[in-house]
């Protein structure tokens, strides 16, 4: 132990992107648990952190469907990476037609990874648990049945498996959905694969799994902080309910970026940039992880979006900035668009006041 926390290296990580990781990242988190809380520090390595054991499906008889997992109890802990992670790229296919070059991003080395390559079994039933890298269990707390207190990611980079046959992710990145209070910082949640060329072939396609970048705290939580988050390539971006503050948000190929089940207590958002997905921001049509739908209180101070149109993956192109079928939505949004044509789609939404920013209407 340093001054500055506990290292995963203490604990037998090697970081080295081959050697799996999972256990000794599991005993540091659970040595945290039983101390009462305290920081689980993870150095930077190229290689990154891999998580190659296969998720649990039940942890004491409850639902986790995860590799990871916080043990339950009243404890505060914090996993950080060593710097803020380097935010992402869009995930654009570009076609060598004289106007564009052939889009190749590559993977980063500068982030601190935590990446899976599993691939769990397919879940279609939008009400069921996800699979997801990390998670913690289903308590019995309040309406979200919380079971852990406190749980905070700073500096990390969460990375799911692409399987390319597929071309969609089985697998979500972390749920938090059952943690009362969260806090997350300068982190990004996407695949493993930034396949942004045409020299593979293929392209993201719709994904049949309903699986999310993050799920924030359900229903009667305390508190979620997000500054500097970034999800992307999944069914759903964020999917999130009360009590949440955010500052900087960026979504990218995600089906549906911003995702609100209940929100009876005011979240507020200050800025969102948005790059090539389906949906922007919408109400669940169902009760997305058995989570109630309800009256989303929302502000968006401003959204900063390109909508991908013209470009593949087919599914990344933009069809409503904001999709509220059923109007549960209250509060408002200014919008901004650098180039092109000044569309922003919105379908439902009738509570909701949507304004292109700079103009009155």
């Amino acid at each position: 132990m340093s001054v500055f926390g506990y290292s995963v290296l203490d604990f037998g990580a090697v970081g080295d992107g081959v050697a799996d990781d999972t256990a000794a990242i599991q005993e540091g988190i659970n040595f945290l648990a039983k101390r009462g809380g305290g920081k689980l520090l993870f150095p930077f390595t190229k290689g990154g952190y891999r998580i190659a054991s296969p998720g649990i499906e039940e942890l004491d008889g409850q639902p986790l469907r995860s590799q990871l997992y916080i043990p339950r109890g009243r404890h505060n802990i914090i996993l950080e990476g060593e710097m803020p992670c380097t935010m992402l790229y869009p995930y654009q296919v570009r076609p060598d037609d004289g106007n564009y070059s052939p889009t190749t991003f590559g993977r980063k080395c500068t982030n601190t990874r935590i990446f899976s390559d599993w691939n769990p079994p397919e879940e279609h039933d939008p009400t069921a648990r996800p699979w997801s890298i990390l998670s913690a269990p289903i308590g019995d707390s309040c309406a979200g049945k919380f079971s852990v207190r406190s749980f905070s990611i700073h500096n990390l980079e969460f990375a799911v498996a692409l399987d390319k046959e597929k071309m969609y992710p089985t697998q979500g990145a972390v749920n938090l959905g059952n943690v009362s209070r969260i806090n997350i910082c300068d982190s990004q949640f996407c695949l493993n694969e930034e396949i942004g060329d045409t020299f593979i072939g293929k392209e993201l396609q719709k994904n049949p799994c309903h699986v999310a970048g993050l799920i924030t705290s359900q229903d009667q939580n305390d508190n979620n902080v997000l500054r500097n988050v970034a999800v992307q390539g999944f069914k759903y971006g964020f999917v999130m309910g009360e009590h949440v503050v955010a500052d900087y948000l960026y979504i990218h190929n995600c089906e549906e970026g911003i995702t609100f089940h209940d929100c009876s207590h005011v979240s507020t958002i200050n800025h969102i940039v948005a790059q090539h997905n389906t949906v922007i921001l919408s109400t669940t049509d169902v009760e997305l992880y058995g989570n109630k739908k309800g009256k989303c209180n929302v502000f968006v101070g401003t959204l900063n979006f390109e909508c991908g149109v013209g470009f593949k993956p087919a599914i990344s192109q933009l069809q409503y900035g904001v999709r509220d079928t059923e109007n549960r939505l209250r509060g408002s949004l200014y919008w901004h668009k650098p180039w092109g044509e000044k569309v922003f789609p919105v379908l439902g939404a009738e509570n909701f006041v949507v304004k292109r920013f700079g103009y009155e209407e």
